[in-house]
């Protein structure tokens, strides 16, 4: 007996590791709120800095490098999915390894500048995150133990570069990539990382306002220390004084007394959302989370696998746990490679792609949009598309067009409308194979 085959929405064979989701009209749509959301960043960076000596340029470089990173991920992540995903999990490992003591963007005197250990730790991260999704992407094979090893080993390196929290952050996003091989439904998985993102920013907000526990905040304390604490109560009185524009950007260095005090501080609250209430008011804030959602909701409309879409969504979360917590978004490597690793996990199916064989080599069993296509198995039996087969009694859905010469599936039902021709005589090769198998 023929396996049955699950349905879409609209009646068609669908894979089953994937959720009925994509268009290219959806994908398109949402790279277009991705554009919007980026220039409305930009945008409000010269807005807040507007009358007042500040200094909006950090912003904008970052902007920039997420924009360049994503773009050069769609193009490679297209061309050579697993390549560049490989090939940017050992140069980001390099480069925390070689640039651990001096990381491009520090603008401190001291000799290991505040945040430069969160920096190398969150390309860490990266690194492991861009080596799962290359083992999520090259299907089953030597390939993919070799690239989760790599993935632990740049774990390993944040221990031995003193970073536990990094160390943490790499190792579950290794776990979540071995669990998303399971998962089939990319939304209920994004949902929950979305909520641990969250989690961690309330709980960065509850510390400074001190909203806890004493215990608890005594606990958190000494895991964040008390110069940084002091930092995030400063950037939270900032940003009750000048709740709507901020204080501008680049200005925090000059109000802050604590930063002031501090021998070797690079000027910053070493928090990404305290450093935009504080610089830009809570329109900043409500564009950095709009920011980071959309990248989840690109994710999400993601023609990519599963394993790969939730992998990469997780080494973004890390990413924004550390950035909640530290100084890792003031370094351009860093929001380079997070636009990267979100391209590359958002781009297109390579020309020719779709089943264990392919260049992708994704273990995918339908097209983009959920449905059979090109080049994915279904089954055995008849075809319903291009090099797709759909298995033995299975049919291509109500008021499907076989083409021309296409095998017509013994188990679909009868067009009414259709014109009876001659009976073929038994024997006749046109009913060889009439019976099927299974």
């Amino acid at each position: 007996m023929a396996e049955s085959v699950r349905r879409g929405p609209d009646g068609r064979t669908a894979g089953t590791g994937r959720d009925f989701a994509e268009t290219p009209g959806n994908h398109s749509a949402s790279d277009a709120a991705g554009a919007l959301i980026l220039a409305a960043c930009a945008v409000w960076s010269l807005i807040s800095a507007a009358g007042r000596e500040t200094r909006p340029e950090g912003v904008l470089l970052a902007l920039l490098a997420v924009a360049a990173g994503f773009a050069c991920g769609r193009i490679c992540g297209t061309l050579l999915p697993v390549a560049t995903a490989a090939g940017a999990a050992v140069v980001a490992l390099l480069l925390a390894l070689a640039w651990r003591h001096g990381m491009p963007g520090a603008t401190a005197a001291a000799d290991l500048a505040p945040g430069q250990t969160g920096a190398a730790a969150a390309l860490l991260v990266l690194a492991a995150g861009a080596a799962c999704c290359a083992a999520a992407a090259a299907g089953r094979g030597p390939w993919r133990t070799v690239l989760r090893l790599l993935a632990l080993g740049t774990a390993g390196a944040s221990l031995a570069l003193g970073s536990v929290a990094g160390f943490a952050a790499a190792v579950g996003v290794l776990v979540c990539s071995l669990a998303a091989t399971r998962t089939r439904r990319r939304l209920l998985g994004l949902t929950g990382l979305a909520l641990v993102a969250g989690l961690i920013v309330g709980t960065s907000w509850a510390v400074a306002e001190e909203a806890l526990p004493e215990g608890l905040t005594v606990s958190l304390e000494g895991q964040l220390t008390r110069n940084r604490v002091d930092l995030w109560q400063d950037a939270a009185r900032l940003a009750e004084r000048h709740p709507v524009l901020g204080i501008g950007p680049g200005r925090f260095d000059e109000l802050s007394p604590t930063a002031q005090q501090s021998l070797g501080s690079d000027g910053k609250p070493h928090s990404a959302l305290w450093q935009q209430a504080a610089e830009q008011g809570v329109v900043g804030v409500v564009l950095l989370g709009a920011a980071f959602g959309w990248l989840l909701y690109a994710l999400w409309r993601s023609p990519r696998s599963t394993a790969v879409v939730l992998t990469a969504g997780a080494t973004l979360t890390a990413l924004a746990a550390l950035a909640s917590v530290g100084n890792a978004l003031s370094f351009t490597p860093v929001t380079a490679g997070a636009g990267l690793l979100a391209g590359l996990a958002s781009a297109r199916r390579p020309i020719g792609a779709g089943g264990p064989g392919g260049e992708s080599g994704e273990d995918e069993e339908s097209g983009p949009d959920g449905r059979c296509g090109a080049g994915a198995a279904c089954g055995a039996g008849a075809s319903c598309g291009a090099g797709a087969s759909c298995g033995a009694g299975a049919s291509c859905g109500a008021g499907a067009s076989y083409g021309a010469g296409a095998p017509r599936d013994p188990g679909a039902p009868r067009d009414p409308g259709a014109r009876e021709g001659v009976r073929p005589r038994p024997g006749s090769p046109r009913t060889a194979d009439a019976g099927g198998r299974g």
